[in-house]
């Protein structure tokens, strides 16, 4: 039940105007950490689970010089994406099957024949 009351406040934020985020809990510390670097759109337009907000966080930790958060900081950004931003099946068009794509320019020659349509 409390669960339920929760998500429902999360679907229901009003959003702030010049990012578009959610205003729940710790909207301004999502807005403070991760516009600095990148539009609120990469926010919006993602989804994920509390585990792939983490990743991601990792990710730019590792590849785009994102800071290390403190322990507190980096949980609560995280809740606050999960919750407000959560995994939905029908924002994702399911993977194209390898036989429908077209072959790779870029990849080794080793590799470029058996991508020709007809060749295994």
């Amino acid at each position: 039940m409390v669960a339920w009351a929760f998500v429902a406040v999360a679907e229901d934020a009003e959003l702030d105007a010049y990012t578009g985020l959610k205003m729940s809990d710790n909207w301004e510390l999502v807005r403070n950490n991760c516009i600095a670097c990148h539009s609120p759109k990469l926010i919006t337009q993602q989804r994920g689970s509390a585990g792939q907000w983490l990743n991601m966080i990792r990710w730019m930790q590792a590849k785009q010089n994102l800071w290390q958060f403190d322990p507190d900081t980096e949980q609560k950004i995280i809740n606050y994406l999960a919750t407000n931003y959560p995994p939905q099946d029908d924002r994702r068009r399911a993977a194209i099957p390898l036989e429908l794509m077209p072959p790779n320019p870029y990849a080794p020659p080793s590799q470029q024949q058996s991508q020709q349509p007809g060749t295994q």
